[in-house]
């Protein structure tokens, strides 16, 4: 059994495409997964499954919320490992890094996109997009940020979901705990 971490964008936001928690892992296990946590309302899933496609997984999880709570949700299926690399990988200090937030994104993006979304800057926000993931810190908080999601995707071309340093921290406890269970 492989272990992946699920990140599902949008899900319980501001009362929008609500999926209880005890539900989700309910409708993911009758679907084949095994040891099946979330991390708080947010759509943090970490899992086991014998399936080594990444992809496979992220269709099937977004089939079956489709179909069970009738809308759509975006779903990115990451190993273990690719999500410590990411964690690790954080160019920012740790001062900042234990303030800042990891965008994944189910794309690499191509490196003129990546170019072209570099120029744009303001004034105490930083970020570096690294592989398939944008680093970001704003010394005032990610809630007065300037920069959000929309700019990026639209720029990149492709779809991403973010997740703070305490979250990271925790799915990757999560996930570790869910490997030596095995």
């Amino acid at each position: 059994m492989n272990t992946y971490i699920a990140l599902l964008k949008g899900i319980n936001v501001g009362g929008h495409k609500k999926v209880p928690m005890e539900e989700l892992r309910e409708l993911l296990a009758i679907s084949g997964l095994k040891n099946i946590k979330t991390y708080i309302q947010s759509g943090n899933v970490v899992f086991q499954s014998s399936d080594t496609s990444t992809q496979n997984i992220e269709k099937m999880m977004q089939s079956a919320i489709i179909s069970h709570f009738d809308f759509e949700v975006s779903v990115l299926v990451r190993t273990r490992k690719h999500l410590q690399t990411i964690f690790n990988n954080c160019p920012f200090s740790e001062e900042k890094k234990i303030k800042s937030y990891f965008t994944m994104l189910h794309n690499l993006p191509e490196e003129e996109l990546v170019k072209i979304a570099s120029e744009k800057v303001y004034e105490g926000e930083e970020y570096y997009i690294i592989n398939d993931c944008i680093y970001f810190y704003c010394e005032k908080g990610y809630g007065k940020a300037k920069f959000n999601m929309n700019f990026f995707e639209r720029k990149l071309k492709t779809i991403g979901t973010a997740r703070n340093y305490n979250t990271m921290v925790k799915l990757l406890a999560m996930s570790l705990e869910n490997e030596k269970g095995d």
